[in-house]
């Protein structure tokens, strides 16, 4: 699907990590209080699917989280600029997003949860980072600007859109489109059907238990990630749990593609997708090319993992 100059700029828009990293750093933290309240009062799902937030047309949101009998909602809008906070007993609060700190972010979500009566006591030690401020104590990350944080949420919306048609040609297990807070990702995840070998762990901050329980199968996983560290720029990824023998040396498409060493995964830099005559095409072929590399070499059982893609849509009921 061939794009516009103008649909490009609204759809795709740039997203240069230098311009926004303080606020991206901030948006991270905010984001990983949220996800903590979530991990707390939902039970375990396989894979830690049960932490995870997703898109919506506004921002990221919780979905319906539950506090005894009642349930609740948070939402990240970045129209608006808002984090609505809906409960099931039709009460609703809305804190503003705005260049602050931290700490002050973290004790605004909860003592306006407290207000709503929904309490709800969390770890304040980030995870997956090196450096990690208890909420409470961060003064330091304290950014927002609102231009950026949108952009990563259209940026977002659009992988999201393009992941949910490359998760609807496989037919074996597979997560959700969903956005991981720790790592500050949006990932979709294929599985072979076989266990894998122990996960050697060693991620900042995250017990290992939790990274073989996640890596307790083999998997093939595609993403957006906003950048950071040892890649200074919004990148599409994908990667293989257990790597197979010849993974790094794959061709894979298109030739923006490389294999990073250090990160043990292809990238693709977003603005090779963004300035593509047709952006879903490209990542399309990445996705599935890095797919083939890892499940033809990995020696899946394509043939059953294959979603034929009968022609439903025909066969619905039309009102």
């Amino acid at each position: 699907m061939k794009i516009t100059k103008e649909e490009r700029e609204k759809f795709w828009p740039s997203l240069p990590f230098a311009e926004w990293k303080e606020t991206a750093a901030t948006l991270h933290m905010w984001t990983q209080i949220v996800g903590k309240i979530r991990l707390t009062q939902t039970p375990w799902t396989n894979h830690s699917w049960h932490v995870t937030l997703y898109l919506t047309t506004r921002g990221l949101t919780t979905s319906p989280v539950p506090h005894g009998l009642s349930t609740f909602e948070i939402s990240f809008d970045f129209i608006d600029h808002q984090l609505r906070i809906d409960s099931s007993g039709s009460r609703r609060r809305a804190i503003e997003l705005r260049p602050r700190s931290v700490a002050d972010f973290y004790r605004a979500v909860m003592k306006t949860l407290a207000e709503l009566e929904l309490p709800v006591a969390i770890n304040t030690t980030p995870n997956e980072i090196q450096e990690a401020i208890p909420f409470e104590r961060d003064e330091t990350h304290r950014s927002y600007d609102r231009d950026y944080a949108n952009r990563f949420w259209r940026v977002l919306l659009q992988a999201d859109r393009v992941f949910k048609d490359f998760r609807s040609r496989f037919c074996g297990k597979c997560s959700p489109v969903h956005f991981f807070w720790g790592s500050f990702d949006l990932a979709v995840t294929r599985f072979s059907g076989r266990p894998a070998p122990p996960h050697p762990g060693g991620v900042p901050h995250l017990p290992d238990a939790i990274a073989r329980e996640a890596y307790s199968q083999e998997v093939s996983s595609l993403g957006f990630w906003p950048g950071g560290g040892p890649v200074p720029m919004p990148i599409f990824y994908s990667y293989a749990y257990p790597e197979p023998s010849g993974f790094a040396e794959a061709k894979v498409r298109p030739d923006a593609a490389s294999y990073n060493p250090q990160l043990h995964e292809f990238i693709l830099p977003y603005d090779a997708v963004r300035t593509a005559d047709s952006p879903d095409d490209v990542l399309l072929d990445f996705a599935q090319s890095t797919y083939d590399a890892a499940s033809v070499l990995g020696k899946w059982d394509r043939d059953a993992l294959t979603e034929a893609k009968p022609s439903l849509r025909s066969a619905q009921p039309h009102p």
